[in-house]
């Protein structure tokens, strides 16, 4: 039952383009580049209203799947139509027990799209659904999956730590992008997670160099507008540096649920005047204004709802940039962020504290610059997006090879 064409792989996101979701469009670049084929399967449209400059730059199909408002006709009629492809298929009903009905009407279109598309591997981004609808299309097939599990989807309350550990168990291959997470799962969830490597999201590096002109007294601060990102704390603390006498501007860039909360606060703490919210930019905008600024903060936390950051990208590509960057301890940003060495680190939630580190990072541009230069070596180092995806692509092999050794499925719900 296996693809004679056992290289071609199937991307499986739940939004396709997202735009926070650079990181995926970068992996999908290099892989192109290194010759891989891919098609693209999005679970759900997509729903921004700006999209990332490197779109234009994908060439690999993108399929969307139905989902919403499907009948039982429709599942019954997409079961048969998987069916032709696959005989073995009804052998395997018993692996959908447990599942969401919506999960297995797309995971039927999923498992058709397979076989006329020669795909020989999944791999979904993300541990929730991409990678619930990846794990019943290799339970109906027998083609191996994979996936890569950020934060959100393995640290927030309303993720099900037995289908996780179920998804763990049986894929052929786990990713995960810090080394604080990878620690997080093989504590959480022992024999279940001993083949998940970390490898972090890599950079196009060519896309960021290092900034020459930039903007004295001026905070950068990018990301979606929600409570994980501690934008409320960066206003708080523009406040204390307006209430010391620090000459400084300071920038938002991004929309979200906070969007009018944040305006409110930025009203009510009286500093209209020098912080603005800019909304989404386009990547090249958003990469020139981290380029010019004088400090990046990313005062990320961790949520009432355990919802936090793995390692920001946009911190990543501030530190590629060469521009100061000031950041918290939480999850993996202490892996790149050396209190003082290639970065400042202050105590989430501590507006004080992060007005006292940006005082200092302004007041000293000659220092601030040498750490920011020691930051971008360190990206170099271990963010090339080329060198990990080919780390990416390796596991594809290994997935191969542990696929055609075969391999036992229980239901989902198991």
């Amino acid at each position: 039952m296996r693809p004679a064409d056992s290289t071609r792989v199937g991307y499986v996101v739940k939004r396709y383009p997202r735009y926070s979701e650079t990181f995926i469009v970068t992996e999908i670049l290099a892989h192109e580049a290194a010759g891989l084929d891919l098609d693209i399967i999005s679970l759900r449209p997509p729903c921004d209203t700006h999209f990332q400059d490197a779109l234009a730059q994908v060439r690999a199909p993108v399929h969307y799947l139905d989902g919403e408002g499907a009948r039982a006709a429709d599942l019954w009629a997409a079961w048969q139509r998987a069916a032709e492809a696959w005989p073995g298929l009804w052998a395997r009903a018993a692996a959908m027990r447990g599942a969401d009905a919506r999960d297995v009407f797309q995971a039927l279109q999923l498992a058709r799209l397979v076989r006329d598309r020669g795909i020989g591997h999944l791999h979904a981004h993300f541990a929730t659904l991409p990678a619930a609808v990846a794990r019943l299309v290799a339970a109906l097939t027998g083609i191996t999956y994979s996936f890569t599990a950020h934060a959100k989807d393995i640290f927030h309350e309303s993720v099900c730590r037995q289908e996780l550990a179920a998804r763990l168990r049986d894929a052929s291959a786990v990713v995960t992008v810090s080394e604080f997470n990878l620690a997080y799962l093989r504590d959480t969830f022992g024999a279940d997670a001993a083949r998940v490597v970390r490898i972090y999201n890599g950079l196009d590096l060519a896309r960021f160099p290092v900034g020459t002109a930039r903007t004295a007294g001026h905070i950068v601060a990018v990301g979606r507008l929600v409570e994980k990102k501690g934008f409320e704390v960066l206003v708080d603390a523009c406040a204390e540096l307006g209430a010391r006498g620090v000459a400084y501007t300071c920038d938002l860039i991004g929309t979200g649920e906070l969007e009018d909360a944040l305006r409110a606060r930025i009203r009510a703490r009286g500093v209209e005047a020098r912080v603005r919210m800019l909304g989404a930019r386009p990547q090249r905008d958003v990469a020139a204004a981290i380029a010019a600024a004088s400090v990046f903060a990313a005062p990320c936390l961790v949520g009432e709802d355990g919802n936090r950051d793995g390692l920001p990208t946009t911190l990543l590509e501030a530190m590629a940039s060469g521009t100061p960057c000031v950041s918290t301890d939480v999850t993996g940003i202490p892996e790149v962020i050396a209190n003082g060495d290639t970065g400042w680190m202050v105590r989430q939630g501590d507006a004080v504290d992060l007005a006292d580190v940006l005082q200092r990072v302004l007041a000293r541009p000659e220092t601030a610059h040498a750490v920011a230069a020691r930051a971008r070596r360190r990206i170099e180092q271990d963010f090339d997006a080329h060198r990990n995806a080919a780390r990416v692509r390796a596991l594809f092999a290994e997935s191969a090879d542990r696929g055609r050794a075969g391999a036992s499925w229980q239901a989902v719900g198991a």
